[in-house]
């Protein structure tokens, strides 16, 4: 079940992430990006703000130089190569890489990046929820081990299952062009540590 559910997920979170860019032009994930930005100054303050706006450009400065996306002043030059020749090439490389399509996908992973700054933003408050979350899921373990209680595996692969679909509805939420509040990111890791606990308490060796 669990090993279902995950394929399942990962194939409709792939298929969202490749849709979404060529549903939407790259002005809405950048407006979506200007309206969150407004937003997060008026919660946390101008100089946060924009110190997670700097993380977020950092982070696809970063993403920009990984992609495997060649760049026109990346291309070799090599002074042997007919001057038509590589004209052609470059005309290749700008119809396949440089239309609306593409440039979407760069302003939804912009997007991806701001509201994973944001959630990094949230990180020191919602870590040690996690950790809580966890410790007690063992602890009930622990306890239900020494009662002689038996665990329960259906139990476990549902909260699994949903733990699965909470982190994959978690990226299709940083990718989608749509009003967020800077709180409702943090709802996220609260899930997700929620459904941990639960699954960690169910927990079940197998014979």
């Amino acid at each position: 079940m669990i090993r279902a559910v995950a394929v399942l997920s990962l194939v409709a979170l792939l298929v969202l992430v490749l849709y979404v860019p060529s549903a939407h032009p790259p002005e809405r994930f950048l407006d979506q990006l200007r309206s969150e930005h407004e937003a997060a100054m008026g919660f946390w303050g101008t100089e946060p703000a924009f110190a997670m706006l700097d993380r977020a450009m950092r982070m696809q400065s970063g993403a920009a130089e990984a992609s495997p996306i060649p760049a026109l002043r990346d291309m070799p030059r090599t002074p042997g190569v007919n001057g038509a020749v590589a004209s052609e090439m470059a005309s290749v490389n700008q119809r396949l890489f440089n239309n609306a399509y593409f440039r979407s996908v760069d302003a939804l992973l912009m997007l991806a990046s701001y509201r994973l700054s944001v959630l990094l933003q949230w990180l020191p408050w919602l870590l040690p929820l996690v950790l809580v979350a966890g410790t007690d899921g063992a602890l009930v373990r622990v306890i239900r081990s020494k009662e002689f209680l038996q665990h329960d595996p259906e139990l476990f692969a549902v909260w699994c299952s949903l733990l699965i679909i909470t982190l994959c509805a978690m990226v299709i939420a940083f990718v989608l062009p749509v009003s967020m509040h800077p709180m409702a990111l943090a709802g996220f890791p609260v899930a997700v540590a929620v459904l941990l606990g639960l699954a960690i308490a169910h927990f079940h060796r197998r014979a």
